[in-house]
């Protein structure tokens, strides 16, 4: 796995590095970290610098996932008044995360065996991870790295109590080689992780819109478990800090043409193509260095789909309008026929009433009110309204005739709730009023009604 160059710093302070924090969200199983540990207590030199990558496949994400590759790189800086030679020791590498090797304890290293035992851990995997070294100047560049020989691990847990369920860790032992504390050289150990990917739980409607959402997380600075503090806590003395050097996270996409990122956290991280790798998307945060371990973390949820595009949005959008257009007129329909059916078996309102009106009547008290051969046209049109229909009687035109009509719809009502009435029927009563004028004079006032059923009012 290669990892991006640039230039290094000389000397720095603390350490501790990490891998996987646990990704917040319901159903999606916790990742981890890692930290350094020197044989002796109170190390004085540090990690500087550091890189934790992983890189990422669409075959990753199959139906059976099985352990991903996870390379760390680091060098280590000693102080300045000390040689490298004096401080060469073996480092520890605590990862409480399950490296994948041979199961049971039968040949595992004595050293890490003795460790682990004596405090009630049992040894579930064991094995030993390829230790090598890159040249600074060829980092990023896909050059030859030099064997430094193995680093041997062992895989554990609880055996029984309250945390037996819990999640194993690793423990490994990394033989001191010149290489590490070079300028020249970057140690490399490469670790194949289980549970690295993990699938982001959503609701079956979005799995089956998208297809299934992975997620990814690489971390610095987390030591995982309560059921492992134990190993933790003896070793505090002899954690190596981390400097302030220049210090990554890095998770790389290949196949980036078929990837779609739904979330990357945090939104500081950077993303870019990659400069060494064709085709390939990398994600990459700063490690901060601090003056305990703090959790930080780079994680990125995503998902790889086949084709040239993402065709199950596409084809599931595409079903749905078809679906709409195909049902649209039909629940235009229904809903019609069930505001009809309302309409015409429910009326709200209080009292009888007149139902519902319309046009322009007069009323009976304005119509008592006009004496033939005395009302002129003006009153007529102040007490029954100014916009009656209109004859003219040509060609003297002395006689003229207006005509007031209008509409009432009237319920048949059969039980009341308050407002509310079911109703049985309405019945329609068509009314029109005509009165006559002779010489500006009302000279006679003639008022129809008709009157007829209806199974449902007229909409409006």
């Amino acid at each position: 796995m290669e990892l991006v160059g640039t230039h290094w710093y000389a000397r720095g302070l603390l350490c501790a590095l990490g891998l996987m924090l646990p990704f917040l969200g319901p159903g999606v199983a916790p990742a981890h970290a890692q930290v350094f540990i020197a044989s002796k207590p109170h190390p004085d030199f540090w990690i500087a610098p550091l890189f934790v990558s992983a890189s990422v496949k669409s075959e990753d994400v199959a139906q059976r996932m099985g352990p991903m590759t996870v390379t760390v790189s680091w060098s280590v800086a000693p102080p300045a008044n000390r040689t490298p030679a004096e401080i060469a020791q073996d480092l520890y590498l605590l990862w409480p995360g399950e490296v994948a090797g041979t199961p049971d304890s039968a040949g595992a290293d004595p050293t890490l065996a003795r460790q682990l035992e004596g405090l009630g851990f049992k040894i579930k995997e064991h094995g030993t991870l390829h230790l090598s070294a890159r040249s600074r100047s060829g980092m990023g560049t896909g050059a030859d790295t030099r064997t430094l020989g193995e680093a041997p691990f062992v895989t554990f847990g609880r055996p029984d109590g309250p945390a037996r369920g819990a999640r194993g860790a690793t423990y490994i032992r990394i033989p001191w080689k010149p290489e590490m504390a070079s300028f020249d050289w970057l140690a490399r150990l490469e670790m194949p992780i289980r549970g690295l990917i993990v699938p982001r739980q959503v609701s079956w409607l979005e799995e089956m819109f998208w297809g299934r959402r992975h997620v990814v997380t690489v971390s610095f600075g987390d030591v995982g478990y309560v059921s492992l503090y134990p190993l933790y806590f003896g070793a505090r003395n002899r954690v190596v800090p981390l400097a302030p050097d220049f210090s990554l996270l890095l998770i790389n996409f290949a196949d980036s043409g078929h990837l779609k990122v739904d979330e990357v956290a945090p939104p500081s991280a950077r993303r870019r193509m990659s400069e060494t790798r064709e085709n390939t998307e990398t994600f990459s945060l700063p490690i901060l260095a601090s003056d305990g371990i703090t959790p930080q973390l780079l994680k990125v949820q995503f998902i790889y789909f086949r084709g040239r595009l993402p065709w199950r949005p596409i084809l599931f959008s595409a079903l749905l309008l078809g679906l709409g257009n195909l049902t649209g007129p039909l629940v235009a329909a229904v809903v019609r026929r069930l505001a009809r059916t309302l309409r015409a078996r429910i009326h709200v309102g209080r009292g009888e009433g007149r139902g519902r009106a319309s046009g322009a009547v007069p009323p009976p008290d304005a119509l008592e009110r006009i004496r033939p051969g005395e009302t002129t046209y003006e009153e007529t049109l102040r007490l029954c309204g100014s916009e009656p229909e209109e004859e003219q009687r040509l060609p003297s035109g002395e006689i003229r005739t207006i005509v007031y009509r209008g509409q009432q719809v009237v319920p048949r009502r059969q039980r009341s709730f308050g407002w509310v009435s079911t109703v049985s029927h309405w019945d329609v009563e068509q009314h029109e009023v005509q009165i006559d004028f002779e010489h500006e004079r009302v000279r006679d006032i003639q008022a129809r009604v008709r009157r007829a059923r209806l199974a449902e009012p007229a909409a409006g």
